[in-house]
C-alpha cells in the first residue's frame, strides 16, 4: 500500500508527511512519500494532493509538473484511486476558480471557489484560526468524530458546492463556509488536517483506512 503525496513545489509539505507517515505507521497502511514523479503518481494506491497559495498558480504549477497532472487525473478518473485535496488542493477539485482570474479547475466537484465574505465586518480575511466543524452528511472519513471537533484553517476563498450533498461538513465563519466536500473515491478538505491535532489525525487515518 502505497500513499502519495503530490509535490509540485506548492506549499510546505514536511509537516503534512510526517502526520500521514505517523497515521500510517498506526493503522498499517503502508507507505507514504512525497513526489514530483508521475509513474510514482500513477502506481499509487492513493494520492494526497495539496496547496498553498493562489488557485491559478497552484494550478498552472500542477499541469506543469511533467506529468504530474495527466497521471493524477487518470489514477483518480480511470483507476478510481482514493483522492484526498487539502487546502488549495481541495479548492482545485471544482469546476472553476475566481481568485485573480476566472481558471478551470478539475471538475470533479461542481461548484466555484469564491472569496469569503463574512457578514460581520468584524471578521477578518483570511480566516485564520480554530473553528468548529458541522457535519452535514455522515461518511466513512468521520468514524470516530462528531460535530463540534475544531479544525486549524487558513483561506480567503473558499468552495461554493453546487449539489449540497457533496459538502460533507462545514463551519461557520460569518455565514456558511465549506469544510469538506467528497463523492465517489474524492475527498477535500479546505483546512490543513495536518496541524489539526487529534481531529485532524482521525481524519486522515481515516481517510488511510478508508475503502470506497
Amino acid at each position: 500500500m502505497l500513499t502519495a503525496i503530490i509535490d509540485y513545489e506548492s506549499g510546505n509539505l514536511h509537516s503534512a508527511h510526517k502526520a500521514f507517515e505517523r497515521m500510517a505507521r498506526e493503522v498499517d497502511a503502508g507507505d507514504v512519500v512525497v513526489t514530483a514523479d508521475a509513474g510514482v503518481v500513477a502506481g499509487a494506491d492513493r494520492i494526497v494532493l495539496p496547496g498553498d497559495g493562489a488557485f491559478p498558480a497552484c494550478m498552472a504549477a500542477l499541469k506543469g509538473s511533467g506529468g504530474l497532472y495527466d497521471a493524477m487525473v487518470e489514477a483518480v478518473e480511470i483507476k478510481a484511486r482514493p483522492f484526498l485535496g487539502i487546502c488549495v488542493g481541495m479548492q482545485l477539485m471544482a469546476t472553476i476558480g475566481r481568485e485573480y482570474e476566472d481558471t478551470p479547475g478539475l471538475d470533479w466537484i461542481k461548484g466555484e471557489v469564491t472569496r469569503i465574505t463574512p457578514s460581520d465586518p468584524a471578521l477578518k480575511v483570511p480566516h485564520m484560526g480554530w473553528n468548529d466543524l458541522i457535519i452535514d452528511h455522515p461518511h466513512p472519513v468521520f468514524a470516530d468524530l462528531k460535530t463540534g471537533d475544531h479544525a486549524y484553517f487558513v483561506h480567503s476563498y473558499h468552495m461554493a458546492v453546487s449539489d449540497p450533498a457533496e459538502r460533507l461538513a462545514h463551519v461557520e465563519y460569518g455565514g456558511d463556509v465549506t469544510a469538506i466536500i467528497g463523492r465517489d473515491t474524492m475527498l477535500g478538505m479546505q483546512f490543513h488536517p495536518e496541524k489539526s491535532q487529534q481531529t485532524g489525525l482521525r481524519l486522515i487515518a481515516n481517510f488511510l483506512t478508508w475503502t470506497p
